[in-house]
């Protein structure tokens, strides 16, 4: 009888051992099961990597997610709204945390933003805003601001009176409004300028030079050119420089890319409001994993600007 005792006690050592050890060494069902320290997975849309201005923001991005250990897919909506209300609802599927968007049209981008809020993903617009949904934070340059300084800028060329055509960016995006309403802000106020011309040309050069052509083809007395963004300015300046009118049009755009420096420095464009889309890529990376830690983020995130004549 002792002995079976023995053996019964030996047995249930043994299954009570064997029990413990079905953990890793070092482990515990208390620890690890959420470190904290998880990869975050980001979906990120972009309007079109045809801009030069959209690589850099995107590239910004990636370094930076890169640099912070999280995942991050990209998706091209080429301009097209459609794609782009396509491309998120894939990234939707993607099991992503954040979902950074800089939107084709700010209204059309509305209903994947509100698919992402019933999914419970988080929003971050980038660059331009949406018209409907829930977004957590928009990070832009203040896009108002920089069509007050392109206004003001012309105007002091001017010194308050001339011609000046207006070239539009693609027409529903917050980007076109913003820097419009900026840029008449100022030249509103002056008796002296008149907007003679105001036409979209969808933020694309070929289309800058081809409605700067029409313009020129009906009124060539033109003393000077703001474009929303510095791919229209380089196709306006290719059409004015076609019609002989280098030295007689101030030109402005807004962005600041590599050419549109350059032109800045040859001394064909006269001045572009700079932009920083790098910084605005990698605020939107640190905004992120703020907006999936939880943390309260301010509803717009500024990036500064400046106006390069040099």
């Amino acid at each position: 009888m002792k002995k079976w005792l023995k053996t019964i006690g030996v047995v249930s050592l043994v299954m009570v051992m064997t029990a413990c050890s079905t953990e890793s060494p070092g482990s515990s069902s208390d620890e690890d099961s959420g470190d904290g320290d998880e990869s975050i997975k980001i979906g990120m849309s972009i309007s079109t990597l045809n801009n030069p201005f959209f690589v850099s923001l995107r590239d910004g991005a990636e370094a930076a997610a890169e640099e912070a250990g999280y995942e991050i897919t990209t998706a091209d909506a080429q301009d097209d709204s459609a794609s782009q209300v396509s491309d998120i609802e894939d990234l939707l599927q993607q099991d992503i945390d954040v979902l950074l968007v800089n939107p084709t049209d700010s209204s059309a981008i509305s209903s994947a933003i509100e698919s992402a809020n019933s999914a419970d993903i988080p929003v971050i617009t980038v660059d331009r805003t949406a018209d409907e949904g829930e977004v957590a934070t928009h990070i832009a340059s203040d896009n108002v601001e920089g069509g007050e300084m392109a206004g003001e800028f012309i105007a002091e060329q001017l010194e308050e009176e001339g011609d000046v055509v207006e070239l539009e960016g693609i027409s529903g995006a917050s980007a076109t409004r913003e820097r419009g309403e900026g840029f008449h802000n100022i030249v509103d106020e002056m008796d002296g300028i008149e907007v003679v011309a105001q036409q979209s040309a969808d933020f694309d050069r070929s289309n800058g030079l081809n409605v700067m052509e029409n313009i020129l083809q009906s009124n060539s007395e033109i003393d000077a050119v703001f474009a929303h963004n510095d791919e229209m300015a380089l196709g306006a300046i290719e059409a004015i420089e076609s019609n002989d009118l280098a030295d007689e049009v101030v030109v402005v755009g807004f962005d600041a890319t590599d050419d549109a420096r350059d032109a800045v420095s040859e001394g064909r464009m006269d001045a572009t409001v700079a932009q920083q889309p790098e910084l605005i890529g990698e605020e939107a990376i640190t905004t992120a994993a703020q907006v999936v830690d939880g943390e309260e983020v301010e509803e717009f995130v500024p990036v500064e600007l400046e106006l390069i004549t040099e």
